[in-house]
């Protein structure tokens, strides 16, 4: 199974695929919550543990459109984990400065990172992309072509496909219903959002000017 997958003969049906696909948007969103919360409480100099993302659920959305980016971008060469890693840096650091300036530097929203403010942040661009981030998302690409996809291919693969398929849109469904409800319902229907919630229970978040 693996050898195929790096030799461009991998066949897989459209519950397969869609399995992987909704699969993938569950892992690269949870993952990187927790990157995003263990770097956060070395940042604080292991004092104080903050909660990030906007959503009831471990679940940040950028990431899971940086895992989509590095599978378009890779996937025809990931016989080459060198073009791999380089092709995860550059495009994650595009989409990461893209959204940090268009979210903040544009439109005015929210700033929801500032790299000024933060450690390991040599060769920071306007606080929105920095060399340990790129980095960061390169070695993450790795994980996700040689650990992740693999693995998931293996589990499509096996008789327990039809539960694979369930839950992978059950889960799906959850975070997109989560990433839905508190970008969209609580405005139009001035309902509380999953940040307010967890404020009032005690839980701190991070604010960048």
């Amino acid at each position: 199974m693996f050898s195929k997958y790096f030799n461009d003969n991998v066949l897989l049906s459209k519950k397969q695929i869609i399995s992987i696909i909704l699969l993938i948007i569950v892992i690269s969103g949870i993952f990187g919550w927790l990157y995003e919360f263990i770097f956060y409480y070395f940042n604080s100099g292991m004092k104080v543990f903050y909660m990030r993302g906007g959503n009831f659920l471990p679940w940040i959305n950028i990431y899971a459109y940086g895992a989509f980016l590095i599978l378009f971008l890779t996937c025809k060469v990931r016989k080459h984990p060198l073009q791999v890693f380089l092709i995860s840096v550059i495009s994650t650091g595009i989409l990461e400065y893209l959204s940090g300036y268009i979210l903040y530097g544009k439109l005015g929203w929210i700033r929801c990172w500032d790299y000024n403010q933060e450690i390991l942040n040599f060769g920071n661009i306007n606080g929105y992309v920095c060399l340990r981030s790129v980095l960061v998302f390169g070695f993450s690409g790795l994980l996700l072509m040689y650990v992740i996809i693999p693995i998931l291919i293996k589990l499509v693969n096996s008789k327990y496909l039809n539960v694979i398929f369930i839950i992978s849109i059950v889960f799906c469904s959850l975070v997109l219903f989560d990433e839905i409800y508190n970008l969209i319902f609580t405005s139009l229907f001035n309902l509380p959002s999953a940040p307010s919630i967890y404020k009032t229970l005690g839980f701190k978040y991070l604010y960048f000017k």
